[in-house]
């Protein structure tokens, strides 16, 4: 059965969002940054931002030990608007396509409460999206099959309804398992074609 909705990731899919991006702006030498990223402030400190944490509550630990990187700790608050490169105009194109062809769309992300609002300003097409599940709001994670279970039940859709798009393998693994029709999010040239494929464009 062919999907009828869409769900969107945001990060990697809708906008370019990379630390690095900023980071290796505070740090000339690339070692230092790869560094910082890997033993400072990585990925695993980062989910608890996905998770409800505060930034202020989240880095607080890491100035205690880390009090020599202080600067560059509060710059992931004070600064997180230059992890972004903007909106993907791929992803935008399709968008409003499948808005123009009235097939219903939403947002799935793992995102702090505090920033989220600022991300789905960074362009015109976040208004198309009738919905958004935010990791943050709901307390689970993608991949959790519950996450995804709280998507269908908000949204009002069976896991048949659905094709999703998202940046992470992991993500498109445990979104399948779950039922969705999914696209793993590699390349912005494949969305059109990924969409024109299920009869949705």
């Amino acid at each position: 059965m062919a999907p009828k909705a869409v769900l969107w990731d945001i990060g990697n899919v809708i906008v370019r969002w990379n630390p690095r991006t900023l980071y290796q702006e505070i740090f000339k030498e690339p070692a230092e940054c790869d560094r910082f990223l890997s033993h400072v402030c990585n990925m695993t400190w980062h989910v608890a931002h996905d998770l409800g944490v505060t930034f202020a509550d989240n880095r607080a630990p890491l100035l205690e030990q880390f009090p020599q990187y202080a600067d560059a700790i509060h710059a992931w608050e004070t600064r997180w608007w230059d992890m972004f490169s903007g909106p993907i105009p791929e992803t935008e194109a399709a968008i409003e396509a499948l808005h123009a062809a009235g097939v219903p769309q939403y947002g799935v992300t793992n995102m702090s409460h505090e920033t989220f609002p600022g991300t789905v300003a960074m362009s015109p097409a976040f208004k198309r999206l009738a919905d958004y599940v935010v990791s943050a709001h709901v307390g689970l994670l993608k991949p959790d099959p519950a996450f995804y279970a709280r998507a269908c039940d908000q949204f009002g859709l069976a896991p048949a309804d659905v094709l999703f798009f998202d940046d992470s393998a992991a993500n498109i693994a445990s979104a399948r398992e779950f039922g969705f029709d999914v696209h793993h999010f590699t390349d912005p040239a494949g969305v059109r074609p990924a969409l024109e494929a299920r009869g949705l464009l």
